[in-house]
């Protein structure tokens, strides 16, 4: 039989729960095991999230991984941030990015707002 389901408090608690999400791995879904292995597999995210947290992207990141999703060129984002040099400006992180550029990116591109508001890498080392 199966151990008892726990909270993952630890390090060893996370790699006995790794170890049985591995073992349950396939597990057919609405079956004892495939139950199991859905709330092992929520345990592993909750824990994962607390111990390992990921910082969001700096939005000229954000923005870049959006273009390369939609091969877009920074020509194509003339119409959001502005001329060819403001372009430019922004995406090699000289200038931040203005309200009305937020709006219009987050529009067009679809990126969070709360991305495009944070500071860039560049901003934060000033």
């Amino acid at each position: 039989m199966a151990a008892e389901l726990k909270p993952i408090r630890g390090e060893a608690d996370y790699d006995e729960a790794l170890s049985e999400v591995e073992r349950l791995w396939g597990a057919k879904s609405g079956t004892e095991d495939g139950d199991r292995l859905e709330v092992l597999i929520t345990l592993v995210d909750a824990y994962e999230a607390q111990a390992f947290p990921m910082d969001p992207p700096d939005p000229i990141a954000a923005i870049e991984f959006r273009m390369e999703q939609m091969g877009l060129t920074r020509k194509d984002l003339e119409p959001m941030i502005g001329t060819r040099a403001r372009v430019a400006e922004v995406m090699n992180r000289k200038r931040s990015l203005s309200i009305e550029m937020i709006r219009r990116l987050h529009n067009e591109l679809g990126i969070s707002a709360d991305v495009l508001i944070r500071p860039s890498r560049q901003d934060k080392a000033a």
